[in-house]
C-alpha cells in the first residue's frame, strides 16, 4: 500500500452519509488484508468522548467549542491515530481538523486566524493524507437528519447556519485541493460510494482490486 493514504478523513454537514460509507470501506480494507482503524472526532479515546459528551449537551460560544475539540483532537492523535499510523494502519476517521474550520469557523464565526494557531499547536503539522467531503444541499441533509435520528445540539442549529458550514468546507478544498476531494453526496448510496472507492483507489492502486469490489 503506498504511504500516500494512511490517514484518511470523512468531512460533511450532519445527514450527508459519510459515516456509513466509512464502514463499508473499512470492509474493503479488510479484504486487501490490510487493518483499518475507524475512529471519530471530538472522540476516539476515553478523554476525547468524555470532551465530546459536554460538547453536545452543553451551550457556548464559539471560542469554547473550538478549545474542546482541539483538546480532543490533541488526546486522539497522540492515543490512537499516530500509533496507527506508526504500525502501518489506515485510518478512517469521521471529522477532522476541516470539521472545526467549517462549524466553528464559517458556521460560528470564529477567528480564522484563531483556529489556523491552535491547527499548528496541536497537530503540529499532521494532516490527512486523503479527505473525502461529501457535499449535500443542506436542505437534503436536514431532511435526511429528520428522518434518521433525534438532533443533537448542533444538529438543532437552522439551514443559514448549515449553508455557511457548507461554504467553510468548499473554502478548506480550495485550500487544499490536493488532499481534499469532493464526493457528490446528492445520489444514490451505491453512487456515492462509487465515488469514495474510486478515489481512495486511486490513491492505493491496484485497478484489479478496484474492478473485483465494485462488480461483486
Amino acid at each position: 500500500m503506498s504511504a500516500a493514504a494512511h490517514f484518511i478523513s470523512f468531512e460533511g454537514i450532519d445527514g450527508a452519509g459519510k459515516s456509513s460509507h466509512i464502514e463499508t470501506l473499512a470492509e474493503a480494507l479488510r479484504q486487501r488484508g490490510q487493518e483499518p482503524v475507524v475512529t471519530r472526532e471530538p472522540g476516539g479515546t476515553v478523554l476525547a468522548e468524555a470532551l465530546r459528551a459536554l460538547f453536545l449537551s452543553h451551550d457556548m460560544d464559539a471560542l469554547t467549542e473550538a478549545l474542546l475539540v482541539f483538546a480532543a483532537r490533541r488526546d486522539h492523535l497522540r492515543v490512537v491515530i499516530a500509533p496507527a499510523l506508526a504500525r502501518g494502519a489506515v485510518v478512517l476517521c469521521d471529522r477532522f481538523s476541516d470539521a472545526t474550520f467549517a462549524y466553528q469557523g464559517a458556521g460560528r464565526g470564529s477567528e480564522l486566524a484563531v483556529l489556523t494557531q491552535l491547527e499548528a499547536w496541536v497537530q503540529q503539522g499532521r494532516q490527512p493524507d486523503l479527505t473525502l467531503w461529501f457535499d449535500l444541499p443542506p436542505a437534503v441533509a436536514a431532511q435526511r437528519r429528520a428522518a434518521a435520528r433525534s438532533a443533537d445540539r448542533l444538529e438543532r442549529e437552522d439551514l443559514h447556519f448549515f449553508t455557511q458550514v457548507a461554504a467553510g468546507y468548499a473554502a478548506r478544498m480550495a485550500a487544499a485541493p490536493q488532499r481534499m476531494v469532493r464526493i457528490d453526496a446528492d445520489l444514490p448510496a451505491a453512487a456515492v460510494w462509487a465515488q469514495v472507492w474510486q478515489q481512495v483507489q486511486a490513491r492505493l492502486g491496484d485497478p484489479a482490486t478496484l474492478a473485483a469490489l465494485s462488480t461483486g
